[in-house]
């Protein structure tokens, strides 16, 4: 009985449908690995991508200004949700790594956060180039693209599959692109049974290589200073400028080199600026037309509609702006630029260099015949370290030069001249007499300011600064003594003092304090008969 007893349901039923309609019900993940050297204009597009507000962007250039460690990491991450044309659902979460350079270290750390076998369907690849450094674009790509396929590359049978699916689906975009007629909306697919009368096969040179059909965007950032007559040190631009008349058509010829690199890989190409933001708005766009591109149909199966269509026309007119989606372009066009330009030749330079790693007679060889390297990408020779001597080993050195001259002491100004007959009016200190207001300059000064006679005004001045000279040696004196009244003392001061004056005019050299002068007596004994 027991036996025929049905057995329960297993204990994980429940947990399996909850989790089937979980994932079914899922936010969908997208995700952007922007590649690029330092300084190369990365955060701008990955603030583009992420649509960051202004108020959003302030703050984090306060924060990079106060705290270096906030944004310096070997990796950076960033995350959006993407809205529907309505902004009322949200499409996918997308997710922004930022690699800050081509080194090793850096590069390495890119398959822990974005493994190829789980990120490869729903990833994209931007590859920033600084059109400060025109030099250096073709090297860089040929850096950047091949570790694109180093990242892809692996025995596993899942990723295989990946990159077969992959291709399947870039190689149908190509072949279905469709140019918009306005910015509107694109051409209507073909259907039916015109499907297999109109679908072409891909053209001369379009996707040889990318064996994963990952989507590739090449985008030159800072293309508005292309026709900017911009100097100074790391500014490339001013050493094509420097070429004369030629200048516009090495930046159509290296334009023609980047569109012939991306046909290969079924690359896009987009001139970015900030001084333009239309142009980061459709790079946008288009990174989100590729996110969400879906997979190749069956044989004379018309092509599933596009989530988020992409409705820019490709741009070759806008120098600063310059737009190419990849299914577009083809190497009549590309020829079309310039004359002249051979696109098999650089395809098969392009070959040469993935084959012999650089070698003679490659792409990077060639393209220095272009546009040779500039000196300033060298690093800057540094002056020389000054090193200042001691102070007290330069005084000491210079000791003997200093004491000699007489004229470095400022106090010898102020010193008594040894022969006391010279420079006599330098020491006189004391009120100015009446005599020296008759000088011809302070008469003549007077004059011109009060415009009258001032001879009477003088004399007045003289008798007032007497009389207040007298009054000012009366009050000095001590009380009355010996019976002389105080009237009488002060004349007898004023007579000894003229008389000792006389005596002192009457000889040149004016004798030391205590000599004896005019009449046998000396200061001191004058003075102790005044105050005796």
């Amino acid at each position: 009985m027991e036996q025929d007893r049905p057995t329960s349901p297993e204990q994980h039923l429940w947990s399996s449908i909850l989790d089937s309609v979980s994932s079914s019900r899922a936010i969908p993940s997208k995700n952007v690995i922007i590649l690029g050297e330092p300084s190369s204009g990365k955060s701008t597009i990955a603030n583009a991508l992420l649509q960051k507000s202004s108020v959003d962007k302030q703050r984090e250039i306060t924060t990079k200004q106060g705290d270096r460690s906030a944004y310096d990491f070997a990796i950076g991450y960033e995350w959006a949700d993407v809205k529907d044309e309505a902004e009322e659902d949200t499409l996918a979460r997308l997710s922004v790594y930022t690699v800050p350079s081509s080194d090793a270290a850096h590069l390495a750390l890119v398959p822990h956060f974005a493994p190829p076998k789980s990120a490869l369907p729903n990833t994209a690849i931007i590859i920033v180039l600084d059109w400060t450094r025109p030099w250096t674009f073709v090297e860089q790509l040929f850096t950047w693209l091949a570790w694109v396929e180093k990242w892809t590359s692996g025995t596993d049978r899942e990723l295989q599959v990946l990159k077969e699916e992959g291709r399947e689906r870039m190689q149908s975009h190509l072949q279905h692109y469709t140019e918009p007629t306005s910015n509107a909306e694109p051409l209507p697919l073909p259907t039916g049974a015109s499907l297999s009368s109109t679908l072409l096969p891909l053209s001369q040179g379009v996707f040889t290589h990318n064996s994963s059909g990952v989507p590739i965007i090449v985008v030159c950032a800072k293309a508005d200073l292309i026709d900017q007559n911009q100097g100074g040190p790391g500014m490339g631009l001013s050493l094509l400028k420097a070429k004369g008349g030629e200048w516009e058509e090495r930046t159509d010829t290296i334009m023609q080199i980047l569109r012939t690199i991306c046909l290969m890989y079924g690359a896009a190409l987009f001139y970015s600026s900030m001084s333009q933001p239309v142009s980061l708005t459709q790079l946008r766009a288009y990174a989100l037309h590729v996110l969400f591109m879906p997979p190749a149909p069956p044989p004379d199966t018309p092509p599933l509609k596009y989530l988020i269509p992409f409705r820019q026309r490709p741009n070759l007119l806008d120098r600063d702006r310059i737009a190419v989606p990849s299914g577009w372009d083809t190497w009549g066009k590309i020829g079309v630029v310039r004359e002249g330009f051979d696109c098999n030749r650089w395809s098969e330079a392009w070959q040469n260099d993935l084959e012999n790693d650089g070698g003679n007679g490659g792409a990077k060889a060639l393209y220095r015949t272009v546009v040779e390297a500039e000196d300033t990408d060298k690093a800057a020779t540094l002056p020389p370290l000054i090193t200042t001597e001691p102070e007290q080993s330069f005084l000491a050195k210079h000791y003997e030069t200093l004491s000699k001259d007489p004229g470095r002491d400022p106090r010898a100004s102020f010193r008594q001249p040894a022969n006391p007959g010279e420079h006599s009016m330098a020491g006189v200190v004391g009120p100015m007499g009446s005599s020296s207001f008759s000088l011809p300059t302070v008469e003549r000064a007077l004059i011109q300011m009060e415009g009258e006679d001032v001879g009477s005004k003088l004399a007045r001045l003289g008798s007032t600064t007497t009389a207040r000279r007298d009054t000012r040696a009366t009050d000095l004196l001590p009380n009355p003594a010996n019976g002389i009244p105080a009237a009488g003392r002060r004349q007898t001061l004023t007579t000894q003092l003229s008389n000792f004056g006389q005596g002192a005019a009457a000889s040149p050299a004016s004798p030391l304090p205590g000599s004896t002068a005019a009449g046998g007596k000396s200061q001191h004994d004058v003075l102790q008969e005044f105050f005796h």
